[in-house]
């Protein structure tokens, strides 16, 4: 949207990196013609989220900005400020977050849900990522909402420096899973199944917690004694493009998705895949990745085994991930169903 010309600006929350505050960068206030704005946070779990969108939308509702655009729920409990001033405004329902373990309970699930209802009865349009959402959506609330996916580009391969200099993995020798370390993402069945493989290939664990220490804990326990198994931390940048670069395969073990944006990448990077058949992923992927039963551990073993063994099927699907999945989800035309939704009075 900035090099088509317009003005584009992105409410940024305050306080440490989301995975802690050894990832704590220098703030900048523009990135690629994107204007970066930060706003007060109170840095404290389950209220950060609140009082970035509450500062982010009444900023937003006093600007000089002609569409105001939330993502995610939560933050949509605060759509009614800029509302409130007249400003159009579109959200993205990039998943049910209710719907996650880490807000099952208490006063997390129960503004989520308002932030949903808030949503539905003041966005002048609602974008999901998902036909189940969509559907979700039309049954529950009889609203009506958009299907636009998210989008990707097509990167440049790496080679494998970085990551075989600190965790002494190289081209095609790990097995990838990349993203969240939360419940939802499926990691105790992976744990499990990698465990029970015949492969001299490593299981590489790459991303941080997002308020799930204990989890991460979990998991890490569950990993103890495995020395193939490398847990990187979060990763950015060079070491995460030689990561998706030189997989042999990239795993999505995941119960509950949006829409997997790191699922895109791996498929961008030219990775074979293997996911979760959950629907969401399902839709992605087509028949271009390898899918198994959703939390059925023996069903992903076998399948990891059966790709483990047969370097030609895996090269078979890596041949056609890339091409597929740029033009599938391309963002120039994403972008431009974005904008007429902005554009229409």
């Amino acid at each position: 949207m900035a090099a088509l010309g317009y003005s584009v600006t992105c409410f940024n929350r305050g306080g440490h990196h989301v995975s802690g505050k050894e990832f704590d960068t220098r703030k900048i206030s523009q990135y690629k013609g994107v204007r970066l704005i930060t706003v007060p946070t109170l840095d404290k779990k389950g209220l950060a989220a609140m009082t970035s969108s509450f500062f982010a939308a009444l900023q937003a509702a006093f600007g000089k900005y002609d569409v105001v655009h939330f993502h995610a729920e939560g933050p949509c409990a605060m759509i009614w400020l800029p509302k409130l001033f007249g400003k159009r405004c579109v959200v993205t329902i990039h998943g049910l977050d209710w719907q996650r373990e880490k807000w099952q309970n208490g006063f997390g699930s129960k503004y989520i849900h308002l932030g949903e209802k808030m949503a539905v009865k003041y966005a002048d349009e609602i974008i999901v990522l998902s036909k189940g959402v969509q559907e979700y959506f039309r049954k529950t609330y009889g609203r009506e909402t958009l299907f636009i996916p998210n989008g990707v580009n097509r990167p440049v391969l790496r080679k494998a420096n970085l990551i075989k200099n600190k965790f002494g993995i190289d081209k095609d020798g790990y097995l990838l899973f990349l993203g969240r370390i939360v419940p939802e993402k499926g990691l105790r069945y992976l744990i499990q199944a990698y465990k029970e493989l015949h492969t001299d290939k490593k299981l590489v664990i790459a991303g941080g917690s997002s308020d799930t220490d204990d989890f991460m804990r979990e998991i890490q326990a569950l990993a103890a004694g495995n020395d193939r198994i490398i847990f990187t931390g979060f990763v950015a940048g060079q070491m995460l493009e030689e990561l998706y670069s030189n997989a042999y395969l990239y795993l999505l073990p995941s119960d509950l998705e949006g829409m997997p944006l790191s699922l895109l990448e791996a498929m961008s990077y030219g990775n074979c895949c293997v996911v979760s058949d959950i629907a969401e992923c399902a839709e992605v992927v087509e028949d271009k990745a390898v899918t198994f039963q959703k939390s059925n551990v023996e069903d992903l073993k076998e399948k990891l085994q059966r790709l483990c063994d047969d370097p030609a099927m895996v090269q078979k699907y890596k041949d056609a991930a890339a091409d597929f999945i740029c033009h599938k989800y391309e963002w120039d035309d994403i972008t431009q169903r974005i904008l007429s939704l902005y554009e229409k009075s």
